[in-house]
């Protein structure tokens, strides 16, 4: 399936860094483009082809992936689509833009519109995907099996899109920004930052796959390791004292509310 992926800013990029980190595509078949050819250098190195013409670049491709800025999506739909091939589908991971928009410029052509998270690098993203009427069910699981090599992909509706996008691409600033937190404190009571960093963000991977794997409410995990005036269940109780459940939903619903307005 030869793929074309315009933008190679920090998601466009990301997607790539994750495809060839997955290994099943053969680079050859991956196009990015970039207005700037250095920016494009590391993954040309690497077999991808660049190129700085989006229309180009579009030409005989199978999935045209839009990795713009939401603003520049119409500007760029406008420009590729006289050239796009018959059979092609657009694959959009522009944040709020959605599939009625897309439509507007690119009619009834097979769109879906996806969210990742830029943990696509590391084959470790969340993806929620949505499909036009228009695309067809071997179209869809094509697309979910390519996003499902960079992390994991869900089917949803779209009407909870723009809710997907706080909780999982947002998400990751959230989870990394009490990395960052957690971190100062584990240098406060004596390790080094890199020290902390690493025993820190190995027991978020940890929680993470307790919850994954064990299919758990979080709070029976937590229950297991809270004891009776123990030192765990002070520890929640002081960060609650001080907000912390509540910071973390008003943190999200302001994020939800800021992309719905």
């Amino acid at each position: 399936m030869k793929t074309t992926i315009i933008g190679s800013g920090n998601i466009g990029s990301a997607f790539v860094a994750g495809l060839l980190r997955e290994g099943s595509i053969v680079p050859g078949d991956i196009c990015l483009t970039d207005i700037s050819q250095q920016v494009m250098e590391p993954f040309a190195t690497k077999g991808i082809r660049t190129m700085q013409d989006n229309v180009a670049a579009v030409k005989n491709a199978d999935v045209v992936v839009l990795c713009v800025k939401p603003y520049l999506v119409g500007d760029v739909m406008q420009e590729i689509l006289p050239s796009l091939a018959e059979n092609c589908l657009l694959l959009s991971f522009a944040a709020g833009v959605t599939l009625a928009r897309l439509a507007q410029y690119a009619g009834k052509r097979p769109m879906i519109r996806a969210i990742p998270n830029t943990a696509m690098a590391v084959c470790q993203s969340m993806t929620c995907i949505a499909a036009s009427e228009s695309v067809s069910a071997t179209q869809q699981e094509a697309i979910f099996e390519l996003l499902s090599r960079v992390g994991k992909a869900i089917i949803i509706d779209e009407s909870l899109m723009n809710a997907a996008t706080v909780i999982a691409s947002c998400g990751t600033a959230f989870a990394l920004r009490y990395l960052r937190a957690a971190m100062t404190a584990g240098v406060e009571t004596g390790f080094r930052p890199a020290v902390a960093e690493e025993i820190i963000a190995q027991t978020m991977l940890g929680a993470a796959a307790l919850s994954l794997q064990s299919n758990n409410h979080p709070e029976a995990e937590i229950d297991k390791v809270t004891t009776p005036k123990g030192i765990t269940i002070k520890g929640l109780n002081e960060m609650e004292h001080a907000g912390f459940s509540s910071a973390v939903i008003r943190g999200i619903c302001a994020a939800f509310e800021k992309l719905n307005g």
